[in-house]
């Protein structure tokens, strides 16, 4: 059995601890060979009050964990900052994974992770609303809030409470292949596995641009006709502003000039038809003001580090959809993060 350790506190997220627990779970009720046994363990043994008010009682305490651990994983929640602060905790944390295969947080665990000095050097992610205090308590951490998660080296790090089913769905996918995931995801009857490199905050959720009611209309123009003439001087024309004023209130409010953040809405359109529609390349780059399939096949390499065809496979499954490496990517450096997301965190 491959040992998997959960790591616990007070006002822990529920989801974090069982999503993950019930991924493994499935694997091992679905043929997964050699099977998962997961272990939740606290500082002192005892129950830990999750943050919605239901209690659960730990197998183990942290110091009892001796031995091979498989991956050790430690949940987020509105307890975090109190268990980085634990030294007892981190201390613990530290030893497990020496000679642990896979270490991971979800969601603010990052945090924990961090104060135990694991995520030292290293390109991590959590809950965006969280990243940019991650940033400021670990200067020597590359905390990037786009992605759903990240791996580097065998620290793996994800984003916010349901992440950790795209997570652990990866984990399944690189022990025991894309087929016993795919079957884990349709017995928990959840959305197969989103790649990693997907933003964590949709640009079509978060909030119009405040205190700014033309760039606000503008905004939805562009989201509306993303096939439409949306260069910068014909936007500017229907602002009623320059274009060089225009690119300011993007910067300004976007985090993004006027051009990139067409790219990326645009972009983004083309992701949402890829995963709801059978439209072929050519009508999808179209629709979604692309002049033609390579021209959609280079933002979207640009985007969320895949093509197009790629990101269809993965979303529905299909073979040939690229192993778990290819998953836990996360985005590339020149990618676009959602707009908006900046100014959030």
């Amino acid at each position: 059995m491959r040992r998997v350790v959960l790591v616990a506190y007070d006002n822990a997220q529920l989801l974090d601890i069982s999503c993950t627990a019930d991924v493994f779970d499935g694997a091992n009720r679905l043929g997964g060979e050699p099977g998962y046994e997961v272990t939740l363990a606290t500082v002192d043994g005892g129950p830990v009050r999750c943050s919605g008010g239901l209690t659960l009682a730990a197998h183990a305490r942290l110091d009892q964990v001796r031995g091979s651990v498989d991956t050790v994983v430690v949940a987020g929640g509105l307890g975090h900052e109190a268990a980085a602060c634990d030294t007892r905790l981190t201390a613990h944390l530290r030893r497990i994974a020496t000679d642990a295969r896979r270490v991971a947080s979800v969601c603010t665990g990052a945090t924990v992770l961090a104060a135990a000095g694991l995520l030292r050097g290293r390109r991590a992610t959590t809950h965006w609303r969280w990243a940019a205090r991650l940033a400021d308590r670990a200067p020597d951490v590359t905390v990037d809030p786009a992605p759903l998660f990240v791996r580097d080296g065998n620290v793996y790090t994800s984003a916010g409470v349901t992440s950790a089913l795209d997570l652990a769905l990866a984990f399944v996918e690189a022990d025991h292949g894309a087929s016993v995931a795919r079957d884990v995801a349709r017995y928990l009857v959840v959305y197969l596995q989103r790649p990693g490199n997907q933003a964590q905050v949709s640009m079509f959720l978060t909030a119009p641009p405040p205190g700014n009611g033309p760039l606000r209309d503008l905004v939805a123009h562009i989201r509306a006709h993303p096939d439409g003439d949306l260069g910068t001087a014909s936007l500017a024309a229907r602002a009623g502003v320059s274009p060089r004023h225009l690119t300011r209130l993007f910067t300004t409010h976007l985090g993004a000039t006027p051009s990139r953040y067409v790219r990326a809405v645009r972009v983004e359109q083309a992701a949402r038809l890829l995963s709801t529609s059978d439209l072929p390349l050519t009508a999808v780059a179209r629709r979604c003001g692309f002049g033609s399939a390579h021209t959609l096949r280079q933002a979207f390499l640009a985007h969320y580090a895949t093509a197009p065809s790629a990101y269809r496979r993965m979303l529905r499954g299909s073979p040939g959809s690229g192993d778990v490496s290819d998953v836990l990517t996360g985005l590339g450096r020149d990618a676009v993060a959602a707009p908006g997301v900046s100014e959030l965190v």
